[in-house]
């Protein structure tokens, strides 16, 4: 198999790939992020999505290209109230998404979950898809209204959405390329417990994919006849952000960094898996003795990671990711909107690649583009005796597209997370239509 190097993008038109965090009400962000790639031609060619990752990614897949943002924001409004009053004083932000977190917790959402009538800790036991505070039949419905499973499993557009196994504890996806996708695999991916309870698909019984892993690239980096992905990865958990001042803020800030630190790290691994499968292809190429023996089944290829990481506003609180007002999803899906919008403007993926590598990681926080430093392979002990040193970061762009230089140490690499492929079953139910 051909290992030659890639310096330059393939000349073939990308596979753009869409990844989607979970993070429950935060993912209205993803409704913004779409649109813009929409408005830019850059309809993905394969979805991958957990938790509230995974309905956005339903109702992408589910849908026509043209019907896709207008589907997304249909289904964001469905699940959540209107604002009762206009807020009249920004100081009043707080409160109001205060009492919308509330009324979550206390009521439900429309169309999405409903709390159960006996407090789960009162009931000894019961079967596993009735132990959560919340039944989320209402979203089954939801799902069907706004994604066409039909042709979801007509696999136009890839689908992947990632659960947890809760008899292995394994990271599984469910591919419309191996399966027939119904609304049941979408809510298994965002069965978060104690919130939720665990759906059942077949004999196995599955939890929200984020009990493992919340970044679902590992159901695309492996993937063959791919010679240049670029992967949106849509990220809801900022890991900067100031000192908390007041308990709220302590636990808001421990809840981000908690969830983005393993995502940062993640991606790091995933590119320095693709850049040492790279390194071995030039070897090989060379005729290096040392690496005769290796196996000779990687494809050349080159791999654009474009990071997007949402930087949420100031009026947040330790349940922002459970607070669903209408103001709220709509500054968020703005802010989406901008962050793509720059990101597209400066086409990172364009850049020419080095040669010695395969992958690269760009950056977009707060509409500022930046393109890391090739991942390293230094432990966590190097970095605390002082011996990782700064590399010069790529290059980095504003929102308008304007070049600046920066540089900054690089993150590193943790073990990875398992993941299995669920495979393929004997018998699929035939999947429901949209009503």
């Amino acid at each position: 198999m051909s290992t030659h190097p890639v310096s330059k993008p393939s000349a073939k038109k990308p596979t753009v790939v869409l990844v989607l965090q979970g993070g429950g009400a935060l993912g209205a962000y993803h409704i913004g992020a779409y649109q813009a790639l929409a408005e830019h031609g850059l309809h993905p060619n394969w979805v991958c999505g957990i938790s509230s990752g995974a309905i956005n990614a339903a109702v992408i897949a589910g849908n026509l290209p043209e019907e896709r943002s207008a589907q997304l924001h249909g289904l964001w409004q469905s699940i959540s109230r209107p604002d009762v009053v206009p807020i009249a004083f920004p100081q009043w932000r707080w409160l109001y998404n205060m009492a919308s977190n509330a009324s979550a917790l206390l009521f439900g959402q429309p169309n999405f979950f409903t709390p159960r009538p006996i407090n789960p800790f009162l009931v000894l036991r019961a079967a596993p898809p009735l132990v959560s505070f919340y039944d989320t039949t209402p979203m089954r419905s939801t799902l069907q209204s706004f994604a066409n499973f039909e042709l979801i499993n007509s696999k136009a557009t890839r689908l992947s959405l990632g659960a947890t196994n809760i008899a292995t504890g394994e990271l599984e996806f469910f591919d419309n390329a191996d399966q027939l996708i119904t609304p049941e695999h979408v809510l298994a991916s965002g069965s978060l417990p104690p919130g939720f309870a665990a759906t059942q698909i077949g004999r196995e019984l599955y939890w929200d994919g984020g009990c493992v892993s919340n970044t679902p690239l590992d159901a695309v980096i492996d993937a063959p006849h791919h010679p240049h992905l670029v992967v949106f990865m849509i990220d809801l958990w900022n890991a900067t952000g100031a000192a908390p001042h007041n308990m709220y803020e302590v636990l808001w800030r421990a809840k981000q960094i908690q969830y983005a630190s393993r995502t940062a790290h993640y991606i790091d691994a995933v590119a320095t898996k693709v850049n040492l499968r790279h390194a071995l292809g030039l070897l090989k190429a060379a005729g290096a003795a040392a690496v005769a023996a290796a196996p000779d089944n990687f494809e050349a290829r080159r791999v654009d990671i474009v990071h997007v990481i949402y930087s949420p506003g100031p009026n947040q609180f330790p349940n922002s990711d459970a607070e669903f007002s209408r103001a709220s999803l709509a500054e968020r899906s703005a802010c989406g909107y901008r962050d793509l919008q720059a990101a597209i403007a400066a086409q990172p993926w364009l850049q020419d690649l080095p040669p010695h590598l395969g992958a690269l990681v760009h950056r977009v926080q707060e509409q500022r583009v930046t393109t890391l430093p090739e991942p390293n392979l230094h432990s966590m002990s190097d970095a605390a005796n002082g011996a990782v040193q700064k590399e010069p970061i790529l290059g980095e762009s504003n929102a308008d597209g304007t070049a600046m230089v920066n540089d900054k140490p690089h993150s590193p690499i943790p073990r990875q997370a398992r993941v299995r492929r669920r495979p393929r079953p004997a018998q699929t139910p035939t999947p429901s239509k949209p009503e």
